[in-house]
């Protein structure tokens, strides 16, 4: 027989016959996985796997919305790529609430985040009884994990002819006339005076 007949084919028809059965046509050909914001992907495929598996996680600060895992086979991804939304932290509204005032959680991998929400949540502020609002009412949870427009603040919204009392821890009181306040003032005056007589 001739040299070059004899030449690498065998060595060349073993890997072929190799590429087949590991990664058949069709099977192994995916593109990148997709990229996603705030994120990252592990490649989770197992040695002399037919399908490729890729893991996302999310960067600090941020929760999965889909699904973690996504395979390739037959050039297609199981699934679009997740996404990585923010999280904004329950903001403290003083002498007010939110319209959305539960107490917010996200799970996660079996992890409880509280009193957190997801973007794009938006909140309505509500103040107390004789508060007004300072600011915007509705605010937004952002993709960069802060409230916009800036969170709003309840301040005291005294109405024409009333003015405020405190009796004990903040107790207020909204008198036609300042001779009414003065006298209530009088009243909680001598009756601090009586009740230290009384410990005495």
């Amino acid at each position: 027989m001739s040299s070059e007949l004899q030449g690498p084919g065998p060595a060349w028809c073993l890997f072929g016959v190799l590429t087949l059965l590991l990664c058949p046509s069709g099977l192994c050909d995916c593109k990148m996985p997709p990229l996603i914001d705030h994120g990252f992907y592990k490649d989770m495929s197992s040695f002399l796997s037919f399908t490729t598996m890729i893991h996302y996680e999310c960067d600090e600060g941020y929760v999965l919305d889909g699904k973690a895992k996504i395979t390739c086979s037959h050039s297609r991804w199981s699934s679009p790529a997740p996404q990585c939304k923010a999280l904004c932290l329950k903001p403290e509204i003083e002498n007010g609430k939110l319209s959305v005032d539960e107490n917010q959680y996200v799970e996660h991998e079996n992890i409880a985040i509280l009193n957190h929400y997801i973007e794009p949540e938006n909140v309505t502020v509500q103040c107390d009884p004789g508060y007004g609002v300072v600011g915007p009412k509705t605010i937004t949870c952002t993709e960069n994990g802060t409230w916009y427009p800036k969170v709003p603040k309840c301040e005291w919204d005294m109405p024409n002819g009333c003015e405020k009392v405190f009796t004990g821890k903040k107790l207020m009181k909204c008198l036609p006339s300042p001779e009414d306040v003065k006298m209530a003032l009088e009243v909680y005056k001598l009756s601090l005076e009586i009740k230290q007589l009384e410990q005495k």
